[in-house]
């Protein structure tokens, strides 16, 4: 009987963070306890002076609700569920004039109108069990907080105009802000992300960085055409801006939505060799799982860890092609010959299936030794093996790791076999029932 996967694996998934919870990070509280307290503060000075300008605040307010109920109908992992609320919240935090007239809101009252139509947007998506969690509302008041700090005692007290005027010397500080808004989400997004894995913040931060050219640049730039726009000509400008980004939002759906179907079919093809009896059940799902929490904890991010991920799914699809089937599906224990013939066998297989021909030449590398190997196939290389020798190995996992280690003056690259040890000391190494 094969043994079953160690306790811990992190659960593999297209744009989710692929590692283990633990316990919470320290950070969190740091972060939550600041927006509780910036949230306070602002409601409290808007009790107690009024609203100024109730008219603007009123509008932007329904806006940044209207974006935050489009969080209805999100997929699983989508990076940002709401870009119209969070580009209205930030117009509201960089708008100075309206139809050529001073506003004159400060940084208090922008924080509190937008957590009073976060407030009212997240009813319905209470009552059905949905919504942004703690962290993602304490990320969206720290970072519109930011830009209005940045922006609204500057513009409010003449400085902004004398400083910069209003050409091109004011479009520049704009986009400076702007960069330093986006900058300072990407590195709250990392901590969030970050609370309570053992995943490395490095990789998060680089992700949270490539976001911005995509939807986060979108975001960012309609909220700054939103204020300017609603500077010139007033609050009918505010319609006309909404809708490239709900074009946006609409399209960006539609390419997840494909996305995840495409990793539902992978991980389907992937299931092929277990249920034609060739290799374990589980056995794809757990070293796709471990493939990807090691590519982390080595720095891949983004794309490179995508395709390791689908390599790593379809690393056993050449056993297909196979009269007789390997026992237990483990070619770790296979002559080296062997293996590279599953191996080419199996990149060929995934050549035909139209994926990413990089997957392709990880699984076709797999079996090579791991000096003519990319990173990601000695990732698989290692991986794989591990999750065979558990099964033989009278020591088990810990067995596993050391026949890994023997094994690093040839097959397998010292630094991969370390990483995959760190991940599975911090995830445990007892065994649990697989599902």
């Amino acid at each position: 009987m094969r043994r079953a996967a160690p306790a811990g694996l992190p659960t593999a998934g297209p744009a989710a963070v692929r590692a283990q919870r633990v316990r919470p990070a320290p950070v969190t509280p740091v972060v939550r306890g600041a927006a509780l307290a910036l949230t306070a503060a602002a409601l409290g000075h808007t009790l107690w002076h009024g609203i100024h300008d109730p008219g603007h605040a009123l509008a932007f307010g329904v806006l940044i609700a209207i974006g935050e109920l489009a969080r209805w109908g999100a997929l699983p992992g989508e990076r940002e569920p709401a870009p119209l609320g969070a580009a209205g919240a930030l117009a509201y935090a960089l708008l100075g004039r309206s139809g050529g007239e001073p506003t004159g809101q400060g940084a208090l009252q922008v924080i509190a109108v937008l957590v009073a139509a976060q407030l009212v947007a997240s009813v319905p998506h209470v009552a059905r069990g949905s919504g942004p969690g703690p962290d993602q509302v304490a990320r969206r008041i720290l970072t519109v907080g930011f830009a209005a700090v940045c922006f609204q005692p500057l513009y409010n007290s003449g400085r902004s105009e004398t400083w910069f005027g209003d050409g091109p010397y004011y479009a520049a500080f704009l986009l400076l802000l702007l960069g330093l808004t986006a900058l300072c989400d990407a590195v709250l997004g990392a901590l969030v992300l970050r609370a309570g894995t053992t995943v490395p913040y490095g990789p998060l931060l680089r992700d949270e960085l490539r976001a911005l050219i995509g939807i986060g640049s979108a975001v960012c730039a309609t909220g700054a055409v939103m204020a300017l726009g609603v500077a010139a000509a007033g609050l009918w400008a505010l319609p006309v801006l909404c809708v490239p980004l709900l074009l946006t939002q609409l399209s960006f759906r539609r390419y997840a939505a494909v996305r995840t179907t495409y990793r539902q079919t992978i991980a389907s093809l992937a299931r092929s060799t277990e249920i034609a009896g060739y290799t374990p059940h589980g056995h794809a799902r757990r070293v796709a799982a471990l493939c990807t929490a090691v590519g982390r904890e080595l720095g891949l991010s983004g794309p490179d860890l995508t395709v390791l991920e689908y390599a790593a799914l379809m690393h056993d699809i050449g056993q297909l092609s196979l009269v007789d089937p390997v026992p237990e599906g483990a070619t770790a224990t296979l002559p080296a010959a062997e293996q590279r013939r599953i191996a080419l066998l199996g990149g060929a297989v995934v050549r035909q299936t139209g994926v990413d021909a990089r997957v392709a030449v990880v699984v076709e590398q797999q079996a090579d030794p791991f000096r003519e190997q990319p990173l990601s196939a000695r990732i698989v290389r290692a991986v794989n093996a591990y999750d065979d020798l558990c099964g033989d190995s009278a020591g088990g996992p810990l067995g596993a790791l050391e026949r890994l280690r023997l094994g690093t003056g040839h097959d397998y690259q010292p630094q991969v076999v370390e990483s995959l040890a760190r991940v599975l000391a911090r995830g445990g190494l007892t065994p649990v029932p697989p599902g």
